[in-house]
């Protein structure tokens, strides 16, 4: 019997939810109460099945997301999640068809680039997918760190104070604050009500999703300034651990933490390193270059446990991509770019400045040629495309160009994403 690939329905939506979980290998049980809290927030316009003999056995879903951009801009987003392929039906093209039809629809809604977070990195580099942003994790150990053991709080260094406050409080003031770390921050995506909903424990996630299993409700921690504003807030979870000399060896588990502001930042950090019991600190997935370990006197207590690729990109309008965020430096560069799908090939004159830029398909001979995944990767600023060029992945056709995009694309600081979806 042939496999169907179509838009999931409503009567189908339990199904499908049972096939998603089957592919993240989780408990194959969906109910119709998981169904109806979920179908709420599911756009089955967008939501793709594959059928055999009327059994779902492949799951693919996208949703509508912004994605800020070197500069502060925000681009639409088509966020691919609920990528799933059962064991039973591997190697068949189902991806593909399902890949190809989101990716087009994407591109006729407007849609400037696609984003994903990979569960396996050697899947997406084919359908013009490249990682675009990274993520650190450290552990610090707390007694090696360097900090001050009698430190009470920020007020006594910059008139700041740190409070404890309820999952209700974050869902009030967490909004806007994550609305500021998303102006200024490069790779930062958006969040709906929802999302604070299920972070603060007001809203289920159902299984296999983030923050999915029994809730467990965290410690959060707010930063004020002088003035009173909040700058900070971080999140975190406590373990009970204690050695066999009655000594205690907790570990505090920083869930996400969003400053910004230096001194909400050296604050909150100073802040969890300080909490009586604790003797080490996990960070949760942060910047590469975060602030982090430097903030402790002793850098060397921060150890990084996790880097690994992150957010990856993939543009559906180059033109529109590329005028979207700013340059460091003045440039212009004729872009050859390569797309199997031909949702992006050609030609691209690009002219940049700091302030902006215009992007212009051309005819004219090119300065580089590169793949749609290539140009992903160097989207958000965070690789090099000297180093692109060295792995054989950016072709140089006018002398000098590789350095002249160097120049251009890369950002001050490194891109980053806090959230998974």
């Amino acid at each position: 019997m042939a496999l169907d690939i179509r838009t999931v329905t409503t009567a189908e939506f339990p199904d499908w939810l049972r096939a998603k979980h089957t592919g993240f290998l989780r408990p194959q049980t969906s109910t119709e109460e998981e169904a109806e809290r979920r179908l709420p927030y599911t756009d089955l316009s967008r939501t793709q099945g594959a059928f055999d003999g009327g059994r779902c056995v492949a799951t693919f879903r996208s949703f509508a997301q912004e994605l800020t951009v070197v500069g502060g801009a925000a681009v639409p987003a088509d966020a691919v999640s609920n990528v799933t392929v059962s064991p039973t039906h591997r190697r068949r093209g189902l991806l593909n068809r399902m890949m190809a039809t989101d990716l087009a629809a994407a591109k006729e809604r407007g849609e400037v680039v696609a984003t994903l977070i990979a569960a396996e990195y050697p899947i997406y580099g084919r359908y013009g997918f490249g990682p675009a942003t990274w993520t650190t994790e450290w552990e610090i150990d707390v007694p090696r760190a360097g900090l001050d053991p009698r430190w009470s709080g920020p007020s006594e260094q910059d008139g700041g104070r740190i409070d404890l406050v309820s999952g209700a409080d974050v869902r009030k003031l967490g909004p806007a604050l994550h609305e500021r770390l998303r102006a200024r921050q490069h790779g930062a995506i958006d969040r709906d009500a929802r999302w604070w909903a299920v972070n603060t424990g007001e809203a289920q996630p159902g299984p296999g999703a983030p923050g999915s299993g029994a809730w467990a409700e965290p410690f959060y921690a707010v930063y004020s300034n002088a003035a009173g504003e909040v700058d900070g807030l971080t999140v975190y979870r406590a373990d009970g651990s204690w050695g066999d000399s009655k000594q205690p060896m907790n570990r505090a588990t920083v869930v996400s933490q969003i400053a910004v502001t230096p001194a909400a930042e050296r604050a909150l950090w100073h802040f969890v390193c300080s909490i009586d019991w604790i003797t080490t600190v996990r960070s949760g997935h942060r910047a590469p270059d975060d602030l982090l370990p430097l903030l402790l006197p002793d850098p060397r207590a921060a150890r990084v446990v996790t880097q690994a690729d992150w957010l990856w990109v993939r543009l559906l309008d180059v033109v529109r991509a590329l005028e979207a965020r700013t340059y460091a430096v003045p440039g212009t560069l004729t872009l050859d770019v390569h797309d199997t799908t031909g949702l992006t090939a050609g030609r691209y004159r690009l002219e940049a400045t700091p302030a902006g830029a215009s992007c212009t398909p051309t005819t004219a001979g090119a300065d580089l040629a590169l793949d749609v995944r290539e140009l992903g990767t160097l989207y958000l600023g965070d690789e090099s495309p000297f180093r692109l060029a060295a792995l054989g992945r950016i072709e140089e056709l006018t002398p000098g160009a590789v350095a002249t995009a160097e120049g251009m694309f890369r950002a001050g600081r490194r891109a980053w994403c806090p959230d998974v979806f």
